[in-house]
């Protein structure tokens, strides 16, 4: 069972390299990880993980989750990559849940992440490769809120089959469900009732992937 405090007191050894010997508390932990410092100290006492928050912070610091989780050192990883997940992280992607918003780029980090992780945040394994992005805005609400960060797998783009894809339009990414009509024309449909749907010409959408798991902001 991962244990949040073992984590701090790692992401304290992280912190300290760069405070020159200076203390390292809870609060600087809660700090970088851009937590308010009463719900940090909640979670620690309840034992809730922050995993979208440790994500971005490994992604930025290039830091190994599996080794912060596990102590499982890189090596370990290039010997037994049958167990873990690469996951292509795309911190400054937003899939739009409102408006348009980014394509994809090249500028990514790549994390390795220990299925035992995934099933914990997604409840599913696979040996497929995982992507991940952000959403923006509240069109997915209840089923996705804003900021979160939502799996993806690009090889799933058969939109007759029920779910939440990612679609690339002329007017950025969308996050949406998706049908297509009897006419031909392609409906972006939101959760989030006050939001009509939105109607595109079949060249004028590309389905990106779907969506296979997220991890709510808090």
């Amino acid at each position: 069972m991962l244990i949040l405090s073992e984590i701090i007191e790692k992401l304290k050894d992280i912190i300290s390299e760069s405070k020159e010997g200076k203390k390292i508390f809870d609060k600087d932990v809660a700090q970088v990880l851009n937590i308010p410092q009463a719900t940090f100290a909640t979670m620690k006492k309840r034992n809730s993980i922050p995993y979208q928050e440790i994500l971005e912070f490994c992604a930025i610091k290039k830091i190994s989750l599996n080794w912060l989780f596990f102590d499982q050192a890189v090596d370990m990883l290039k010997e037994e990559t049958d167990k873990f997940f690469k996951v292509r992280y795309f911190s400054d992607i937003r899939a739009s849940a409102g408006g348009g918003a980014e394509v994809f780029g090249e500028d990514y980090e790549v994390l390795n992440v220990d299925k035992t992780i995934m099933d914990n945040m997604l409840g599913f394994s696979s040996s497929k490769k995982i992507e991940a992005i952000h959403v923006d805005g509240e069109s997915m609400e209840p089923t996705l809120q804003n900021g979160s960060i939502v799996f993806i797998d690009r090889d799933q783009t058969d939109i007759n089959k029920d779910g939440i894809f990612i679609a690339a339009t002329t007017a950025g990414l969308f996050i949406k469900r998706i049908r297509q009509r009897a006419d031909g024309m392609v409906e972006l449909i939101s959760d989030n009732k006050t939001y009509s749907p939105e109607v595109l010409a079949p060249d004028e959408v590309s389905i990106v992937g779907k969506v296979v798991g997220n991890i709510e902001s808090l």
